[in-house]
């Protein structure tokens, strides 16, 4: 038996993206121990069969005394835990819990890279600098991984062009985070009305600018069609603001359905899930979601985002930060409705085929020997 670390960003996460794996980890006789930086959680990841730590971190902070307040935070837990497993996702875990791990003395240590997110999106002199830190700190802490995740080909080949990883460290691409096709089940096409939904944090490099643009050059030709949004605001320093979802609300252009911690009624009653993002997303989950409840799906050719899509068969990729190429594409179902039936049915079989989260997992822990 095995006792392993998973080392979350935010605990949330833990139940909604990493449930089924730790579920999956105990039915194999094996220990967990969940660490999240959120209070409240205990609960639910005891339900899961695990235990839960709390730890220090600030998720978008960058003073550097409380990002080494993170990773001290991690040694003590560590320390006292004694694993022989650590096993981290996201930007932040991944560095200090790598780093973490290797100061304690814990023999096997596995990262996932799930994305890359704001920081390398970004053009300007701080966001330069930024990529440095992390590309530096990444290649330090990531030497005694034994296996590092990977959720799409272009960040492992960014990592390998920056000689983050090399030929020494063992890389794996896995198919995103999978999704659990019974609990996101196939549901019925919306054809009347028609109608395009958008989850996400509430951050402009998910696309939303461009969704707005769609949506109100749309609107005003197809009045009855309906253009949602649905996701939390967000400390992100790319956040959009309370004022200017009111503003869209108040202009007519959309329909914000605020935050929940269960979208499946909120994709089922849609027609065409939109996430028209160029955030450097590993595969983003929520795609994953809308497919495996039928939905077609209109993304971008961006790293994460582009695995999900095949074109012309359960959706369309446009460019990213192109609003024109998004309203055609949008359009598109408006005007033959017929696509969203066909598409939305192949959405679903790429998703049981490809991104079955039982099959995801599985793959995943026979790369770390744990089954």
């Amino acid at each position: 038996m095995e006792k392993i670390v998973i080392i979350s960003p935010y605990t949330r996460s833990l139940i909604n993206f990493r449930g089924e794996m730790i579920k999956d980890i105990i039915k194999l006789g094996h220990k967990v121990i969940a660490l999240g930086p959120d209070d409240g959680f205990e609960k639910e990841i005891e339900k899961l069969g695990a235990k839960y730590c709390n730890y220090y971190l600030k998720r978008t902070n960058l003073n550097p005394l409380q990002e080494i307040k993170s990773i001290f935070s991690l040694i003590k837990i560590l320390r006292e835990l004694k694993p022989s497993i650590v096993f981290s996702y996201a930007i932040k875990p991944t560095i200090y819990g790598s780093l973490a791990a290797s100061l304690s003395n814990i023999p096997k240590i596995y990262s996932m890279i799930t994305g890359l997110g704001y920081t390398f999106t970004g053009k300007t002199l701080k966001h330069q600098i930024l990529q440095s830190l992390l590309r530096n700190l990444f290649n330090f802490s990531l030497k005694k991984n034994r296996v590092v995740f990977f959720q799409n080909q272009d960040d492992l080949k960014f990592f390998q062009k920056m000689n983050i990883v090399t030929g020494n460290t063992k890389t794996v691409i896995i198919n995103g985070s999978g999704v659990d096709i019974k609990k996101y089940y196939f549901s019925k096409p919306i054809l009347k009305p028609i109608s395009f939904l958008l989850i996400s944090r509430l951050i402009w490099d998910k696309g939303i600018g461009e969704y707005i643009d769609a949506a109100r050059i749309l609107k005003e030709k197809y009045p009855d069609v309906k253009f949602k949004l649905l996701g939390p605001f967000d400390s992100n320093p790319a956040a959009v603001k309370s004022c200017n979802i009111n503003e869209w609300v108040k202009e007519g252009i959309i329909d914000y359905l605020g935050k929940t911690d269960d979208v499946r009624p909120y994709i089922s009653g849609c027609s065409v899930y939109v996430l028209p993002s160029y955030y450097r997303e590993g595969t983003p989950r929520s795609i994953l979601e809308a497919m495996s409840m039928g939905k077609p799906i209109i993304s971008t050719n961006a790293p994460g985002c582009k695995e999900t899509v095949v074109e012309g068969v359960n959706g369309f990729l446009v460019p990213v930060k192109n609003s024109i190429a998004l309203v055609k594409a949008m359009e598109s179902f408006i005007l033959k409705p017929g696509k969203i039936t066909q598409m939305g049915i192949m959405s679903r079989e790429i998703a049981e085929e490809k991104y079955d989260v039982k099959k995801v997992n599985k793959f995943i822990l026979e790369a770390m020997d744990l089954c």
